[in-house]
């Protein structure tokens, strides 16, 4: 297990599993957190096949932490911003299937940072909430692309204008989660998840996990073209033509 102050980073069978771990903040975002979270991304080890993120204590995590916020120049701003873009962009665009597992609140930055996640599982307890309006500023850390991506641009409107509270039901039917569990289950059910995933081609998961997300950005004639690009890539692999010979053989039998 790597040695980090504001998580914990253990890999076994080929899982990695990420803890937000300041429980005392309610695991709420600054700058150190966000560093490491970016060197975990930046040194992931090899044969890593599924990272599971979760947060220690009551909740998954608060959003920023408004008691280390200080006051800026805009530029300064920016570039604080764009620290943000670029953890969270690691997240993403790793090739490594990323599974969230959520509870209690998901606010603000917390919400910026499960939404980078490509499967997310939440139970009961989670709720969500943009509430920049009410701080006087506005989201910095990519919610107005991932989020409003998710959920629409005039849902997100929506919700940073009343800043009210979204539950975990509501919540799986915007698309903020995938799944909703009981109280206490969302990690159990989210290493199911990933243990499944594990067990996918890494050339297929690579695929996926970075793949879909810009093809979704892109014009259709163009989505297409990388789609077949991509195919090309994965289809041509000896373990893709092992794995159709098993099933080919399992039908078989």
């Amino acid at each position: 297990m790597s040695e980090y102050r504001h998580l914990t980073f253990l890999v076994e069978d080929g899982i990695g599993h990420l803890t937000l771990n300041r429980p005392e903040k309610k695991n709420a975002i600054n700058d150190a957190l966000c560093l490491e979270i970016e060197d975990v991304f930046r040194n992931l080890p090899q044969g890593l096949k599924v990272i599971l993120f979760s947060g220690n204590g009551p909740e998954f995590c608060s959003g920023l932490d408004l008691s280390e916020h200080t006051a800026r120049e805009p530029f300064e701003v920016v570039q604080h911003s764009r620290m943000w873009h670029r953890v969270f962009s690691y997240i993403r665009n790793s090739g490594i299937p990323v599974v969230a597992a959520m509870h209690g609140a998901v606010i603000g930055g917390g919400l910026e940072l499960a939404i980078c996640a490509h499967v997310r599982v939440s139970d009961e307890t989670t709720f969500y909430r943009l509430p920049e309006g009410r701080h006087g500023i506005f989201v910095g850390g990519g919610a107005s692309v991932n989020v409003a991506r998710v959920i629409g641009a005039s849902r997100m409107t929506e919700m940073m204008l009343t800043g009210r509270t979204v539950k975990a039901e509501e919540g799986e039917r915007l698309g903020l989660a995938h799944y909703v569990v009981e109280k206490g289950a969302a990690l159990e059910k989210a290493k199911e998840l990933a243990a499944t995933i594990a067990t996918n081609s890494s050339y297929s998961n690579w695929a996926m996990a970075t793949g879909l997300s810009r093809i979704d950005s892109m014009s259709a004639d163009d989505g297409l073209y990388t789609e077949s690009l991509i195919t090309g890539i994965t289809q041509s692999s000896g373990e893709v033509k092992e794995r159709i010979d098993a099933f080919l053989n399992r039908k078989k039998s």
